[in-house]
């Protein structure tokens, strides 16, 4: 079978250091053959098809780098709670909901804040009765490190005054709220989705991120294993519109090895990481810091998956020739995660794996250095709304939160995501937070600490092809994938290209 040749002529920006920029890129059989200009591209492939997209700029194809695919595929389904700014707008959206759903049906939603709602403390289940008397209600936070429930579903949960808090988590009185994994005590009672409303959800997420310009993703576990599972049938269909890199919990790490589960490239699924959670999150005041902890008396965080679990699952991770993976949002969390880590370089080093850290949110200067080799996967995007928290809860560590140019300058590779659901994955808001450094009060966080629009693209596409160990994405050069997206102009609206 012989594949039809391609040329693409545009205004092309390869982030290949060896020729940046190029006018037609020549591509077949899903590769790029060739990059440079018109007249050379024409010579090589006179009879090739001309996309003439000379208004537009094509760049190598734009990655998510940190995203929960499916649990956002189901996401787009259930009530919205972004940008709600009171507890009554919280109400409204959840009694509109409770009008189209028939009585006894779960009712499940997400992406507030404490903050943005007004709220000193946590909110209280009598607050959702008043909307949602005789309907169970499940709401996530924007982090999804604290949940909000209504007596219908606390009720279900057969949760009550004298219950004890789980390992890992805690039951907030009076009774509404959940912090970490005291929220599972809920999400176990609620009816599991079939395996074809998996489907949907991973099609929804997939090609939701496809529409916005997106090309590849790396989803990062926190999910149930039939998410995974639906975005390999999806692939297996030749369904899939997006090249994934998937993560497993560390507590499946025994049954990948005995299933003899490794990286194996190739395809649009591949698995690729192990997920580790070294603390909780900033708005839910689980993030782990060192002393003084939150300015607001509320202590020091919580640590979670504790250091020596992750460099000793961490190296059977490496050995499957998987990568350590781990959320570190605080100060002390991210000390901890790196001296971890300082036991795992030189396996991973012999395995040409990049160890991970997801978020590296608050940091130390004397720990700036330790992220040499690493990769970064931030999320600009959480700036907005975190910096007047910041400023509030720690004022301490204000110069060196989502220090992004400390960090590329320390040696590591920034990898650029959003969390969805935790925030809506829009590459635009990371270009404005990134460069402009401008959150939700209007004032700049560690301006210092901006990007240039390139370093942004890298960031967003070449960042989360290292990370993921692709060599052949995230650039344009004979060989690479065929994997763009062009915009009307950086940063501006994009769509995904792929031959």
């Amino acid at each position: 079978m012989t594949h039809p040749l391609t040329v693409i002529h545009a205004r092309t920006l390869t982030l290949d250091d060896t020729r940046p920029e190029v006018q037609a890129v020549l591509v077949g059989g899903g590769r790029v053959l060739a990059a440079g200009s018109r007249e050379d591209m024409a010579a090589l492939a006179p009879g090739a098809q001309v996309l003439d997209h000379r208004d537009l700029l094509l760049t190598p194809g734009l990655a998510e780098a940190h995203i929960h695919l499916v649990t956002y595929g189901f996401s787009l389904s259930e009530v919205p709670l972004h940008g709600a700014r009171s507890v009554a707008e919280v109400q409204a959206r959840v009694a509109q909901r409770v009008m189209n759903t028939p009585p006894g049906t779960w009712i499940r939603g997400g992406g507030f804040l404490l903050s943005e709602l007004g709220l000193n403390g946590y909110p209280s289940a009598a607050l959702l009765d008043e909307v949602s008397p005789h309907h169970p209600v499940l709401l996530y936070s924007r982090d999804l490190h604290l949940s909000w429930a209504n007596s219908a579903a606390l009720r279900l949960a057969g949760i009550h005054d004298g219950t004890p808090d789980p390992e890992g988590g805690r039951i907030v009185r009076p009774l509404g709220c959940l912090l970490e994994l005291a929220s599972d005590l809920v999400a176990r009672v609620i009816p599991a989705p079939s395996d074809a409303q998996y489907l949907a959800a991973a099609r929804a997420g997939a090609d939701d991120l496809a529409a916005r310009g997106y090309v590849s993703a790396h989803t990062t576990a926190f999910e149930p294993v039939e998410a995974p599972r639906a975005l390999q049938t999806l692939a297996q269909r030749g369904e899939l519109p997006l090249r994934v890199w998937a993560c497993l919990p560390h507590d499946r790490l025994g049954h990948a090895r005995a299933l003899g589960l490794s990286r194996t490239p190739g395809g649009l699924f591949q698995w690729g990481g192990v997920k580790f959670f070294a603390d909780g999150a900033l708005g839910s005041r689980t993030a782990w810091l060192h002393a003084p902890g939150f300015a607001d008396g509320s202590g020091t965080g919580m640590p979670l998956d504790p250091p020596d679990l992750i460099a000793e699952l961490g190296r059977e991770a490496i050995e499957l020739g998987l990568t350590p993976v781990t959320h570190a949002i605080g100060d002390r969390a991210n000390t901890e995660v790196l001296n971890a880590y300082d036991h795992l370089r030189p396996h991973a080093g012999a395995r040409g794996i990049r160890l991970r850290v997801e978020h590296a949110q608050h940091l130390r200067a004397e720990d700036l250095p330790r992220f040499r080799g690493l990769t970064a996967s931030v999320q600009p995007i959480h700036l907005q709304a975190d910096g007047p928290m910041i400023r509030d809860l720690m004022p301490h560590l204000e110069g060196l939160s989502y220090a992004f140019r400390s960090l590329r300058d320390a040696g590591a590779v920034l990898a650029f995501g959003s969390d969805a659901p935790v925030a809506p994955p829009e590459y635009r808001a990371n270009f404005a937070a990134a460069i402009t450094r401008v959150d939700d009060s209007g004032a700049r966080l560690a301006p210092s600490e901006a990007l240039t629009e390139l370093d942004v693209l890298h960031a967003h596409t070449r960042g989360p092809a290292l990370a993921a160990g692709w060599d052949d994405e995230g650039i344009i050069r004979p060989g690479a994938r065929a994997a763009f997206t062009l915009w009307d102009r950086l940063g501006g609206n994009a769509q995904a290209l792929v031959l």
